[in-house]
């Protein structure tokens, strides 16, 4: 038996994802350790999982929710949203990757500590900054890009976060300046402090390490990008990497096809934004299950709807047939792997690319979030729906995801780095 950690970023989409694959691991019998930020303790456990406990930053008065910082930073943040994503590098990007490096320093010898306690076999990470307590450990570990590919940077991939189409350049080189503008000073000082924590020097344009024994993307064939430089042998696409944990749900029996509507733990925090969605669908001939998010008890739900804060996502959307969606790479993956058409409406990060890429590939429908005509979302599903081609290319999509399922696939080649 082999102790394998997992230690995802402190939110529930990467949290999630590596549910999935340490739970293929604790059933083939091995010990299975979660490090886990203390607003997050016993969410893991309640799964069957062991828990560390770390903190990104200093004590907060009172109690914490899990992820609150981040559902706070988003609700405060929201308004940058409605701003062109070239505009976002400054007002919202490298804010959000500073915060996410001080978190880094903050915990490194927290990290340490762990790492000597518990010995791991291997450690699993799914972040988008380095944590340098990890490649310095000389242990074997795995990194796992549960984003948008995108976030591996290539001439031939469109930029970071820009949700660019594949197929125009014009605005490429004007985005790649601003990026380098807004982030190279940042790039500079984390680079130096892993270096001085002894973990390699980070990679131009990176604030994460890529490991050297192994790196898993996510992210199905079909829609993946060409790059021009191929990624060497230590990564690997799991194509898909659904969990099987999540609990049992029935949906509501009644007439009319049934949509799911989720913009994931943070970007739900938005509630006008929910509210207006919401609008939008209440006289439509859909029944729609809402994903309601932390500020749950801001929204009202007509007769066609029923929600909750949390739901599980993975038993819903077998039973669905259309998904509207901020674009999260969980949940773009995890529509793809059940064959569902998806109408996106991204918010920030990844789901902007994630969004451009489900448009420009077919297998869904993009909409100007902030500034899309009320009537166009009912019509984008109508769309979506009517479409026969689409559907037998997403079944086909779906049987093939589904026979090779990404978390047995992880968890051999996590087994493959165990020391005999």
């Amino acid at each position: 038996m082999a102790t394998i950690v997992f230690f995802p970023e402190g939110a529930y989409g990467p949290t999630n994802n590596c549910v999935g694959i340490g739970d293929v691991l604790r059933r083939r019998g091995h010990r299975v350790v979660f490090i886990v930020e203390e607003s997050f303790a016993g969410t893991l456990d309640e799964k069957g999982f062991e828990e560390r406990l770390m903190r990104l930053g200093p004590p907060a008065e009172g109690d914490e929710d899990p992820g609150q910082f981040w559902k706070d930073y988003i609700r405060e943040t929201a308004p940058v949203f409605r701003k062109p994503t070239i505009d976002q590098l400054a007002e919202f990007i490298a804010p959000t990757f500073q915060a996410l490096v001080d978190g880094a320093r903050y915990v490194d010898e927290r990290l340490v500590e762990i790492i000597d306690e518990l010995q791991p076999d291997v450690i699993v990470e799914d972040n988008v900054v380095s944590f340098p307590a990890l490649p310095a450990s000389g242990r074997p570990w795995v990194r796992i890009m549960s984003c948008n590919p995108a976030e591996l940077k290539d001439a031939a991939v469109p930029p970071t976060f820009s949700g660019y189409p594949s197929d125009d350049r014009s605005a490429w080189p004007a985005y790649w300046d601003e990026y380098r503008r807004a982030l190279s000073d940042l790039h500079a000082d984390f680079d130096e402090f892993c270096r001085g924590r002894g973990a390699p020097p980070l990679p131009m344009l990176e604030l994460m390490h890529s490991s050297p024994h192994l790196n898993l993307a996510i992210y199905p064939d079909e829609v993946d990008y060409a790059r021009e430089l191929p990624l060497d042998g230590t990564w690997h696409n799991l194509q898909a990497s659904v969990r099987t944990t999540d609990a049992p749900y029935e949906a509501p029996a009644a007439d009319g096809p049934l949509v799911y509507l989720s913009l994931g733990s943070l970007a739900s925090g938005d509630v006008d934004l929910m509210r207006g969605l919401i609008a939008s669908l209440a006289d439509s001939p859909y029944r729609v299950i809402v994903s309601k998010g932390p500020q749950h008890e801001e929204l009202e739900l007509p007769d066609n709807m029923v929600g909750e804060e949390f739901l599980p996502q993975t038993s819903i959307l077998p039973q669905v047939d259309a998904v509207i969606t901020h674009g999260g790479n969980n949940t773009v993956t995890e529509s793809l792997y059940f064959g569902k058409p998806m109408v996106l409406l991204p918010v920030f990060w990844d789901q902007y690319d994630n969004a451009q890429r489900m448009h420009e590939t077919g297998f869904g429908i993009r909409l100007d979030t902030y500034a899309h005509d009320p009537a166009e979302l009912p019509a984008a599903v109508e769309q979506l729906l009517g479409d026969e081609p689409l559907g037998k290319r997403l079944a086909a999509l779906s049987q093939r995801l589904q026979a090779a399922p990404g978390t047995e696939r992880a968890a051999d080649l996590i087994e493959g780095l165990v020391r005999p």
